[in-house]
């Protein structure tokens, strides 16, 4: 078992406060020590999650996002992200979602799910909750699920998409443009011995959140299979 230390959380806070290249660069040893750290970890959960899905990520430390920032189109030019986060990606076409974690301090969180699906996935989506949302709903409504998770997010427009009624009951999911939950933990759950465990918990909980939403995308408005 690979566990995250003080020493990822110590230096992402002096990351924070200390934001720029040459302070990067002298504290180099720290980065490398605390990335090791990571991806040892995100290794770990990946070999476990062979347990229950079938992953595409090839390994732990290519799940890992780049901590260098792309400045080149944003006002803020902070070359440094101030977190570590990754994510593991579902492998064949009957698997679709994605899981997510995010460590930082005072900010960690793992969750999965559907971020900003293409327009014909999205309008297919809405149509399946249109026809049919009690699939969803029970998932969605699941004591365990909804203890661990609370509600499903995602950017949500204001009104109804074009197209589909505004006095709809499923108004509230059709109008998501993204659809994913979260499961957000305290720096000290993260430091605890059993954090690998916890998050392969939460992965686990998400397979019946992902079999609802891989039937909406992979099944046309008669019923059947489009794979």
């Amino acid at each position: 078992m690979a566990n995250i230390s003080t020493l990822t959380f110590e230096f992402l806070t002096d990351l924070a406060a200390n934001n720029n290249r040459d302070w990067f660069t002298e504290n180099k040893s720290r980065y490398e020590h605390s990335h090791k750290e990571m991806y040892l970890f995100a290794e770990n959960v990946l070999r476990r999650m062979a347990e229950f899905d079938s992953i595409s990520t090839p390994s732990g430390k290519k799940s890992l996002f780049r901590i260098y920032r792309d400045v080149r189109f944003s006002k803020n030019k902070e070359p440094y992200k101030t977190n570590r986060s990754g994510s593991f990606a579902r492998e064949g076409a009957d698997k679709r979602g994605g899981y997510y974690f995010h460590i930082a301090p005072s900010n960690s969180f793992i969750g999965g799910g559907f971020f900003q699906p293409n327009k014909d996935d999205l309008n297919l989506i809405r149509k399946q909750i249109e026809m049919d949302a009690s699939p969803l709903r029970e998932v969605l409504e699941n004591k365990k699920f909804k203890k661990y998770y609370g509600q499903l997010l995602g950017e949500q427009l204001k009104t109804a998409p074009r197209g589909f009624d505004k006095e709809d009951p499923n108004i509230d999911l059709l109008r998501h443009k993204s659809f994913y939950v979260m499961h957000e933990f305290t720096d000290q759950e993260v430091l605890e011995d059993d954090f690998e465990e916890r998050v392969i918990e939460g992965y686990k909980i998400l397979q019946n959140f992902f079999d609802v939403m891989t039937f909406y995308l992979t099944t046309d408005l008669n019923g059947e299979s489009t794979i």
